[in-house]
């Protein structure tokens, strides 16, 4: 693109000499300025992000799943990424993992996937479910905050290391730094184990009951 500018700066600038002008008569050529700001509304957004292309996410995906639920919601809840039903449906966390965290939110804090907002770190299935990496996560994060700073959440669930770590940029181990409460920006962030992990380790659901009676009993203060 640099290339290309330089060659039509030059351009002009010898058609203009043999027109009679001086290098200093006119203003050269400039590039059109491009309007980088993100759009101001969710549903702006989410129409950019379904033409998104900037990574090579783009390339193998079925669907962008942007995220889903109440666009004023007080909890945000962060996942890793799309799977492959995710992938398929363009929503977030309708396999196995989302009829697990829908059971958590229903059974512990009294909510429904439609009072929180569920979005992931990447909004394009990584291939073969694996984590994304760090130029795919930067590459959307842009999209990610402009999500917070529009639902302005009350209090952020990270689900899962990669959700805790792309986020506030700390690599400490979810086993360590979950449950644990933080502050990010000016909403509460809670990180717990993502419901895939608990599918796997079911035994490890205690510690997500105990998590989430941490933003339960937050929640009582709003």
């Amino acid at each position: 693109m640099k290339n290309l500018h330089n060659a039509l700066l030059l351009k002009q600038l010898y058609q203009l000499k043999q027109l009679g002008y001086k290098y200093t008569d006119v203003t050269p050529y400039q590039e059109e300025k491009i309007d980088l700001l993100l759009p101001d509304t969710l549903k702006s957004l989410q129409k950019q992000a379904m033409t998104c292309h900037l990574c090579d996410l783009s390339k193998s995906r079925k669907k962008v799943v942007f995220g889903e639920g109440s666009p004023h919601a007080d909890i945000l809840i962060i996942g890793e990424g799309p799977g492959a039903t995710e992938d398929s449906s363009g929503k977030p966390f309708v396999g196995r993992s989302g009829e697990l965290l829908s059971k958590m939110l229903e059974n512990v804090l009294g909510l429904s996937r439609a009072d929180v907002y569920i979005t992931n770190i990447v909004k394009c299935r990584p291939p073969n479910n694996r984590v994304p990496t760090p130029t795919e996560a930067h590459t959307c994060q842009p999209y990610l905050l402009k999500q917070i700073e529009l639902i302005a959440p009350k209090l952020i669930l990270t689900l899962g290391a990669t959700a805790y770590h792309y986020l506030t940029g700390d690599d400490t181990g979810i086993t360590k730094v979950r449950g644990t409460v933080h502050t990010y920006q000016k909403a509460t962030l809670i990180p717990t184990y993502h419901p895939s992990y608990l599918l796997r380790n079911p035994s490890a659901k205690k510690e997500v009951f105990e998590d989430l009676l941490k933003v339960k009993e937050l929640m009582k203060q709003w």
